[in-house]
């Protein structure tokens, strides 16, 4: 018999809280998992935990309780180097402020993940840069600019590149339109979405905006399932 593939990213009763602190509390009642390939949207309010959970998910937080796993690797069996290699390889983050090297080229920064890892670089290929802010529709007379020379819907497509750059196995995307107007919303999803599809990486997008709900076959709502947040 043919072992099962690993799941791309599964969270099991979770436990997490801030010391001092009542808000952003976690409390899973459920396991989450998001198979390879697939798109989750999840959804919830400001203070239900949302951020919390994509960093226990990355591995960046220490659960007090349960287990978060990337392709059946827990995070807490890992040392913190290895956790950093882990991550490396094989998970891209879009962050909220896009958090991009704004010394660093347009080039450098979506090529970062590919310096940090052999693996990433590997299955991106020479050119994989360029050929994804081709995609993004970003001119080729902005890939030399340092980072904090373009405009905010700019910037957000970077971020999207260096998130997605090597195909990882998953993709985390944190409130990553919130900054964006409605057709640069529209056109950021279609390339987020379209780049994950295409070369099978899962995607977890987080937000509390319902309208891109509508985008991903399977929605969840956050407060449903952390007890944290029925308690507060």
């Amino acid at each position: 018999m043919t072992p099962a593939a690993p799941r791309a990213l599964s969270l099991s009763k979770l436990c997490f809280a801030w010391p001092g602190a009542a808000d952003d509390c976690l409390a899973l009642d459920a396991e989450l998992v998001l198979a390879p390939g697939e798109s989750l949207f999840l959804r919830g309010p400001s203070g239900c935990g949302k951020s919390t959970l994509l960093s226990l998910a990355a591995g960046v937080l220490p659960a007090r309780a349960g287990s978060a796993a990337l392709l059946g690797q827990d995070w807490a069996a890992l040392a913190a180097g290895a956790r950093d290699r882990w991550r490396a390889a094989h998970l891209g983050y879009i962050f909220q402020q896009f958090n991009l090297l704004p010394y660093l080229s347009v080039l450098d920064n979506v090529r970062l993940p590919c310096r940090l890892s052999a693996q990433r670089a590997a299955r991106a290929g020479p050119d994989a840069a360029e050929s994804l802010l081709a995609r993004a529709g970003l001119p080729r007379s902005c890939w030399r600019r340092p980072a904090a020379e373009l405009s905010v819907g700019q910037q957000q497509r970077v971020a999207a590149a260096r998130a997605l750059v090597g195909a990882p196995a998953v993709v985390i995307a944190d409130e990553p339109s919130s900054a964006l107007d409605e057709p640069l919303r529209e056109s950021f999803m279609d390339l987020l979405q379209g780049e994950c599809a295409r070369v099978g990486s899962a995607l977890l997008f987080v937000s509390h905006d319902s309208r891109l709900a509508t985008r991903f076959a399977r929605v969840l709502d956050l407060p449903s399932i952390n007890r944290a947040t029925v308690a507060a």
